[in-house]
């Protein structure tokens, strides 16, 4: 192999005795590094698109939830198996929730949006203090409960953090009375507005956070609950706590991690990311074919090279062999140089964002998440030598033939 890939170097960068082989030689190397930059930027994008979404919801969804398969809710309470569950090594946070829908009134403007109900554990299992863009994250202060709005909820009901007007809470009576008025059949409380949090605009319109209490009494709950959420502690395996939750409880509740939770979203994401690839590819495959054009002028143009070297001793296996390595060292070239500008630019991005986000502030970044991953690089470089070689392959093989 090292006398035909030396040959085949020396081809690669002599001058030919027709220009326009050189030339037709760097289009194909050009067109090979387009495309593998544009692999390496798009595929970034999606993985820094997936981190974006995994943090945001990672700040409302928790590490592994439970519920109920048939219901609405279950009592936990002097339950031996859920205090089996407290206990397990690598739970940070058992937190207990009430989800509910409920009727909001605010001054003249109503909207219907799930309560959730939370005991004192919920900032420490998750991360929606962080999101806090107007007051803060207060659910009780002294005995007086408080809620904190969704920003699409809030944008909606118009509310202002001033304290002076309650939101009115209305649900539906568990038992309903036999008259007919609209007082007796709910129940109806206030609440004033602490915070108004941002996570993701589906989470943003739909939810309002309140103390679990005001819930229990708001819904008539005694001891149920709709569902429990925990958090691990850093560096445990959620699988396989997972796994211990399930074999703990049985097969009549669900136990979903955060990609099970947001399942949807997450497949989406892989879908697009693998028919970027895949469209992307075939334009690479696409390009990769002026290496048939270079490889057979090449080969032409070289015929008398071709003979001397047969006199030298040279079979017709090792010449097909200069000519093979050469189209390959095309695509080589391409990809390395392709790569290099590939990640630079996807660094470049990471360090100073110079590809903004068109929408004047209405997003929660600036410019677009980019992510490098070494399976990805791989990926691309090992998807155009595989390229390389076919496109390669085929004026070897039959051009060699016709020609020599």
């Amino acid at each position: 192999m090292g006398f035909p890939f030396y040959i085949a170097r020396r081809y690669l960068v002599s001058k030919k005795s027709t220009n326009v082989i050189n030339i037709i030689s760097g289009i194909s190397i050009f067109g090979v590094a387009i495309g593998t930059i544009a692999l390496i930027i798009v595929l970034s994008v999606f993985n820094g698109l997936d981190g974006l979404i995994k943090s945001l919801f990672g700040t409302f969804d928790p590490d592994i939830k439970i519920s109920i398969v048939e219901g609405k809710r279950f009592d936990p309470a002097n339950n031996a198996r859920f205090l089996e569950i407290k206990n397990l090594d690598g739970i940070r946070a058992y937190t207990e929730v009430i989800e509910e829908n409920a009727l909001i009134r605010y001054n003249k403007k109503e909207y219907v949006a799930t309560l959730k109900g939370v005991d004192q554990n919920y900032q420490e299992s998750s991360g929606i203090d962080t999101m806090v863009v107007d007051g803060q994250f207060m659910l009780t202060e002294g005995t007086n409960p408080y809620a904190l709005l969704g920003y699409g909820v809030a944008s909606t009901l118009g509310v202002g953090l001033n304290f002076i007007d309650p939101l009115i809470i209305y649900v539906p009576r568990r038992s309903v009375s036999k008259t007919i008025s609209l007082e007796n059949s709910t129940n109806r409380k206030f609440i004033f507005p602490s915070g108004i949090f941002s996570v993701q605009q589906e989470i943003d319109s739909r939810f309002v956070i309140v103390p679990i209490e005001f819930a229990r009494e708001l819904f008539e709950y005694e001891t149920e609950i709709s569902s429990v959420e925990i958090a691990l502690k850093p560096d445990y395996d959620s699988d396989k706590i997972k796994d211990q939750i399930k074999k703990i409880l049985g097969p009549e509740f669900k136990v979903k991690d955060r990609f099970e939770q947001q399942e949807l979203i997450y497949k989406t994401i892989k879908s697009e990311k693998l028919m970027g690839f895949l469209i992307l590819a075939f334009i690479l495959f696409v390009a990769s074919f002026n290496i048939i054009g270079s490889l057979t002028m090449l080969i032409i143009d070289k015929k008398k090279d071709i003979e001397t070297l047969r006199s030298l001793g040279a079979n017709f296996q090792s010449i097909r062999q200069i000519f093979l390595l050469e189209g390959w060292l095309i695509s080589i070239s391409g990809a390395l140089i392709g790569l290099l500008l590939g990640i630079l630019f996807v660094v470049l991005q990471q360090k100073f964002g110079f590809i903004k986000l068109q929408g004047n502030g209405a997003f929660i970044i600036d410019s677009y998440p980019v992510l490098l991953q070494l399976k990805d690089v791989l990926a691309v470089f090992g998807t155009v030598l595989l390229m390389g070689f076919f496109a390669a392959w085929y004026p070897v093989r039959y051009i060699t033939k016709k020609f020599l």
